[in-house]
């Protein structure tokens, strides 16, 4: 079989294409119109004020968006909320309880549990000074409602006051201002903690403080050094990454007064990735333009000209491209989970205003700029294409020398080894992590909770919460008593200074306090609610099945909620796999019609989801090596797996949509197979470039000490290179090639098979 690449399969070249040989004889020069007034000139369509006008008003327009925009990234971080509570759905009847609760506690603090041990017993001086703190955590700012008098543990060694935190935007500057007053002149040998739901919320927006700053600096250089090795052109990279940055300054200035207005609900996770989409696809979309208008500037002789064939070669994909990621985040629409459902408005406006700038704004700054964008390699008017030399040497003409030689040895080669890696997707555990291992790293609130179930129930602070009818109080008591993994069980009450009363199976016990006779539990609308604590921690896997044990043993009993911390969790998670089970499916299906319709053919689309799926299937058999095996993460959350399905198959069917769209484009002047080879040969580098983009923005991810956005920097990163340089350029190519026209069954390019056949056999 021959090695070489011929231009033709003994059809005509397409209308408009430059030629591959032979182009240099056209005289080459500048942005004016060629010697011998041959097409490409530009002579016609609107007057040359009105082609000056149009890229200076779009410019004008994104620059004032970006003058505006520019100090809502900054300010984005005031709408966020990131409790647990706001991720899941009004329905679950832990939100539900959270709801209630506030109306028997007159509080919608969240609790800090200050734990002070010393491992050699408490002292005189350590229980003064103890003491002394509970006035002064009264007084802290940001301490909403009483302070609980220390409880010492049975062991002598350690003491726990629970503290309510105003639950507001200042929660964790209340928290860290509660640490400091905790330490304050701490006696030798006593070690002081802040624990608890508070403790563990300010971890979380601490480790969320970086995505203003570190994760939009680390994001912006890398894609700056890989735009410069790409280009080797200083100023174009300039507008290129200007042009991503103006993007998200829109989407951000979207987005901020959406969630100010309560139309989305912003978290940390959410806003993350809506930095990372806003660079990333705004630069993929940018590249694919970029080598358009190089490839017109060597067609047309004038900027307009080639300012316009450009946009006719880039708006198919590029709009298919964006279509398919939209298509795909808005299937989120369909989620349980509140969190999952904010993603989908947020990130689609990021991707549209992507898509927006790179359609407008970047070609209005390369009709200004014209070829001098891409000294000092300008490509002059009526020289050759490179990338269409059949005879021409280098790393993609290779491939695609690979591809024909060897088509069914490449793709099979391909599948086996991505078969292989997908096998370990069984390993993948993603049944939920505990909530205090959603931030990487040791912190106080950690070490604290390590701490408190030394001495105390692991549960102390973080109690269950159940509510029930008055009528049924004791009867629901008796059943939480029962149940294992309680160790006991208080009712909210008025009139006690602790403001909960101790219920036994012998009833709700009145502790022999002056001028608590009359205490009785609180009354709201006929319920009651009671707080049981835990014996193990309030996140671990044990404390999850006794939160679902008790909500088997109170389903008989009607109007009974159960909720807490713990229940919260237990709720996220079980929205989350529901979310993953219904959303993936839903996918595939609409991504699969959109690409027929891009394609007009049904077994081209079929074979590239199955690719991508494949892709995807490995992608998370590798990371579950990688996080059990080497980095020794605790598990993963439910969300992880939709989440990399949700950019995988989205962002990865996007490249398929670059090669392919250009390979039939092709295959209309060349015949499929030669249509397939040229269309390897000419967008190999640039998806390429725009795939080694798009890997290091979602890397970037993992400069925010969060397990989740770590996990998921990983996948996305790895699993889009994967589909980069072996599913785009080995596995789809060789496989179409090896299939012939029947790849665009049934449509007419389908019908053409026999004939490209007869003729591949005879070279």
């Amino acid at each position: 079989m021959s090695t070489a690449i011929p231009p033709h399969s003994g059809q005509p070249e397409r209308s408009g294409a430059s030629p591959v040989s032979g182009a240099a004889s056209v005289p080459r020069g500048g942005d004016g119109p060629p010697r011998d007034g041959s097409a490409g000139t530009g002579s016609s369509g609107p007057p040359a004020w009105l082609r000056i006008a149009i890229p200076v008003l779009l410019i004008v327009i994104w620059f004032g968006l970006g003058g505006v925009g520019g100090p809502y990234f900054g300010k984005i971080s005031e709408v966020q909320q990131n409790d647990q509570a706001s991720y899941l759905p009004s329905s679950s009847e832990s939100t539900r309880v959270s709801e209630l609760q506030p109306q028997f506690t007159d509080s919608e603090a969240i609790p800090a549990v200050v734990l002070y041990v010393n491992d050699s017993g408490l002292t005189d001086a350590d229980r003064t000074f103890i003491q002394d703190r509970e006035k002064a955590f009264a007084e802290a700012p940001g301490v909403s409602g009483g302070v609980s008098p220390a409880q010492y543990s049975q062991d002598g060694k350690a003491a726990e006051i629970f503290v309510p935190i105003t639950d507001d935007d200042a929660a964790a500057d209340n928290v860290e201002n509660l640490s400091t007053v905790a330490k304050d002149g701490l006696p030798g040998g006593l070690t002081g903690y802040v624990t608890g739901p508070a403790g563990q919320l300010a971890d979380i927006s601490q480790a969320f403080g970086g995505i203003d700053g570190a994760l939009l600096v680390v994001a912006v250089v890398a894609v700056l050094v890989i735009l410069v090795i790409v280009y080797r052109s200083p100023l174009l990279p300039i507008l290129v990454l200007l042009t991503s940055i103006l993007a998200l300054s829109a989407a951000i200035l979207a987005v901020y007064w959406l969630a100010k207005a309560g139309a989305v609900t912003l978290n940390g996770q959410v806003q993350g990735i809506l930095f990372i989409l806003g660079i990333g696809a705004a630069t993929d979309y940018s590249l694919l333009y970029v080598s358009r208008y190089r490839e017109a500037l060597r067609d047309n002789a004038d900027r307009w000209g080639a300012t316009r064939a450009a946009l006719r070669g880039t708006i198919e994909p590029v709009t298919a491209s964006a279509g398919t990621v939209v298509a795909g985040l808005l299937c989120l629409l369909l989620s349980d989970l509140n969190s999952n459902k904010a993603l989908a408005p947020v990130a689609s406006l990021g991707i549209v205003c992507s898509y927006l700038a790179a359609m407008t704004l970047l070609p209005s700054l390369l009709f200004v700029f014209g070829r001098a964008a891409f000294w000092p390699r300008r490509p002059a008017f009526g020289s050759p294409h490179p990338d269409r030399d059949h005879q021409a040497r280098g790393f993609w003409p290779g491939v695609a020398r690979t591809v024909r030689n060897h088509s069914r040895r490449t793709w099979l080669i391909c599948a086996v080894v991505l078969a292989a890696a997908a096998v370990a997707v069984v390993d993948f555990r993603a049944s939920g992590v505990p909530q205090s291992d959603f931030v990487l790293g040791q912190t106080e609130a950690k070490e604290g909770q390590g701490a408190l179930g030394n001495h105390f129930p692991s549960g102390s602070g973080s109690p269950v919460l159940i509510v029930a009818p008055e009528s049924g109080l004791q009867s629901v008591a008796d059943t939480v008593l029962e149940t294992d993994g309680i160790s006991d069980v208080t009712v909210v009450a008025q009139g006690t200074p602790a403001g909960t009363l101790p219920v036994t199976d012998a009833g709700v016990q009145v502790p022999p306090i002056p001028g608590s006779e009359n205490a009785a539990p609180k009354t709201v609308d006929g319920q009651v609610l009671l707080q049981a604590t835990l014996t193990e921690n309030a996140d671990s896997a044990a404390a999850e099945d006794t939160v679902r044990e008790l909500r088997q043993k109170l389903a008989g009993q009607q109007d009974v909620l159960v909720g807490g911390t713990t229940a919260t969790t237990v709720d996220t998670n079980d929205a989350a796999e529901h979310d993953r089970n219904l959303i993936i499916p839903v996918v595939l299906v609409v991504i699969f019609i959109l690409l027929m319709l891009l394609l007009r053919a049904v077994l081209a689309p079929f074979l590239l989801i199955l690719t991508v799926m494949l892709s995807f299937g490995a992608t998370l058999g590798v990371s579950a090596l990688l996080f059990n095996y080497v980095l020794d993460f605790p598990g993963a959350d439910p969300a992880v797996p939709l989440y990399g399905f949700i950019f995988l198959v989205a962002l990865g069917v996007d490249y398929n949509i670059f090669l392919m769209t250009r390979v039939r484009e092709e295959s209309l002047a060349l015949g499929t197979r030669d249509g397939i080879i040229r269309g390897l040969m000419i967008t190999g580098g640039v998806i390429t470039s725009a795939g080694i983009v798009l890997a290091a923005t979602f890397a970037a991810l993992g400069v925010i000490p969060v397990l989740f956005l770590a996990q998921l920097a990983f996948i996305v990163a790895f699993g889009v290179l994967l589909d980069t340089l072996v599913v785009r350029s080995l596995l789809v190519p060789a496989l179409s090639y090896d299939i012939g026209p029947r790849i665009w069954w049934p449509s007419k390019l389908g019908r053409e098979a026999p004939a490209e056949d007869a003729a591949a056999a005879s070279r």
